[in-house]
């Protein structure tokens, strides 16, 4: 009698373990049993955690007042393109830009105050990304991976009242472009809620190389961002699977 409970409990798990296999049985005979591509749409956020865009403006321009340490942080979105020849390894590219970045409303021409001015500085990222897929468990996968590609911060200086200002300042808006190489490593987790549909969640951390001599303008906007700079980043993913 006492070996009853056992048995049950054996019976039990050996039914768990066929039930599992048949699912992913079924999951491999799918999208994930022979080659295609993944199209991923990402929405999330993207912080410089020491990288501030002045000392008056720290942690951020996120909705509803968040502030994320004492650097900068804004939205982000971006794309994926993926290959995947295996169920183990993705290879492909991504694209990445932040729509609305932080501005400070404070900025002033050198000091002056009589000049209203407005700073803002966004990011644009192109690159690739590898990614290898070693955990399963039915429908979710877990991924870790390396990207590497080049970077664009763009610093935007705007005069909002350029009659104040007697003094030939050229345009009203002035850009600033700052170019450097990217690096870094990602893990992420995804749930195929259908042969063509996935979900997910990614966090990156890179390290930017950039140049040390900032670029300026005639009138001293200069960039913002220099030598090198940590970048930590985190979104949820929307894919579309492709068969071959």
């Amino acid at each position: 009698m006492a070996l009853r409970p056992l048995s049950v409990f054996l019976v039990a798990l050996v039914a768990l373990c066929a039930r599992t296999t048949r699912a992913d049985d079924e999951f491999d005979r799918g999208p994930l049993g022979r080659a295609h591509t993944i199209a991923e749409l990402e929405a999330g956020v993207i912080v410089l955690p020491s990288a501030p865009i002045s000392a008056a403006q720290r942690g951020g321009n996120l909705p509803v007042g968040l502030l994320i340490g004492k650097g900068d942080a804004t939205l982000q979105l971006g794309a994926h393109m993926l290959y995947r020849p295996t169920r183990l390894w993705a290879i492909g590219a991504a694209v990445l830009l932040s729509p609305e970045g932080t501005t400070d409303t404070g900025y002033g021409l050198g000091g002056s105050s009589g000049l209203s001015r407005t700073h803002q500085r966004d990011y644009y990222y192109v690159g690739g990304e590898a990614r290898f897929v070693p955990l399963r468990y039915k429908l979710f996968e877990g991924w870790v991976g390396a990207q590497v590609g080049a970077v664009i911060i763009a610093d935007r200086f705007t005069t909002t009242n350029p009659g104040a200002y007697s003094a030939p300042v050229g345009y009203p808006q002035v850009n600033e472009r700052t170019e450097g190489l990217s690096a870094g490593a990602q893990i992420g987790l995804s749930y195929s809620f259908s042969e063509s549909f996935v979900v997910g969640f990614t966090i990156r951390a890179s390290g930017w190389l950039l140049p040390s001599t900032p670029q300026c303008s005639a009138i001293q906007d200069c960039a913002t961002l220099q030598s090198s700079a940590a970048v930590y980043e985190g979104g949820f993913l929307f894919g579309y699977r492709i068969p071959l």
